[in-house]
């Protein structure tokens, strides 16, 4: 399968090759055999370890609160600052940009390099794929790992920051920012105008690409009402189709999100150059709406952020 831009979208992609485990919560254990585990210490262990998190590879099963995180998952990242275990964060990867205190460095979470994670000694790595079978192979350096893959649905989502809670040692604060999320979204799902009748395109990139209703994406959109032209594309029970300009052209969508704004400077001028684009409903109505390429790549709290740029977009068309 061919690359793709984004980190969610090549995340996504992914699982569908790699068939990565669902999420399914948190046991304190307290004398489960670890399937990963941090280096040894004399020091007491923190309240609530051992804890055993289902991740994506399984059971990990952690001793102690670790204190030395290394992220090569930019969702992670961001969810590990927003449930207070920045400080226990020692480096994240080339593609993590948010917070912007987060200590970015060069590693890569596609092209994992083992001896260059391992010499920053961590005690817990996360990663969102297992390129290059490093899952296995940091575990036979006895490095803990959490494989928190990109979700399917939005409740995977939240599964996924109460892991890292719990993983971390920041279980009530994960909790705390699930549940403001889940309010959050409930109220813009509730307030925003339903929009049945108006049809969307989301482009991950400029080949282009597409997300149907099926996705994790696709959820947000559907909060809305929105009608997603990519349903009905061939190839649409991958859920990530590869649309033809043709095909485009002819749904003529109401509305154009473009998630590939600042990797690929794409406009509602630029698709306008796009051949039979230029007649578009979408481009004549001034109804393509640039998206942060970060907000709508990764799966983490700021898909609150996300879903405020959908609601207030549809608030606008539903105005005309």
């Amino acid at each position: 399968m061919r690359p793709v831009r984004t980190a969610f979208a090549g995340a996504l992609l992914g699982t569908l090759v790699l068939t990565a485990c669902g999420q399914t919560g948190t046991t304190t254990t307290p004398s489960a055999a670890p399937s990963s585990s941090a280096p040894s210490s004399s020091a007491p262990a923190a309240a609530g370890f051992p804890v055993t998190v289902q991740a994506g590879n399984g059971a990990v099963t952690l001793e102690k609160k670790p204190e030395r995180i290394i992220s090569l998952s930019p969702t992670s990242t961001e969810t590990l600052f927003a449930i207070g275990a920045g400080p226990q964060v020692v480096a994240v990867d080339d593609q993590s940009t948010y917070p912007a205190e987060a200590p970015k460095s060069d590693l890569s979470g596609f092209k994992p390099n083992v001896e260059a994670i391992v010499a920053k000694k961590p005690d817990l790595v996360i990663l969102a794929n297992d390129q290059d079978k490093i899952v296995a192979e940091l575990g036979k350096l006895n490095v803990p790992v959490l494989l928190e893959p990109a979700p399917v649905k939005i409740d995977e989502a939240y599964d996924e920051i109460a892991d890292l809670g719990a993983a971390t040692g920041n279980k009530d604060k994960a909790d705390q920012v699930v549940t403001g999320m889940k309010a959050e979204l409930d109220k813009l799902s509730a307030n925003a105008p339903k929009a049945k009748k108006l049809t969307y395109y989301h482009e991950l990139d400029t080949t282009p690409y597409a997300a149907t209703s099926s996705t994790f994406i696709g959820q947000i959109y559907a909060m809305f009402g929105l009608t997603n032209i990519a349903d009905q594309a061939p190839g649409a029970a991958g859920g990530y189709p590869k649309l033809s300009a043709e095909f485009v052209a002819k749904s003529d969508p109401d509305l154009i999100f473009l998630a590939d704004v600042k990797c690929c400077q794409q406009s509602k001028d630029t698709l306008a150059k796009r051949p039979g684009w230029k007649g578009l409903s979408a481009i004549e109505n001034d109804q393509v709406i640039q998206l942060d390429d970060d907000l709508a790549s990764r799966w983490g709290p700021r898909i609150v952020d996300l879903a405020k740029a959908i609601e207030a977009s549809v608030g606008k068309a539903a105005a005309k």
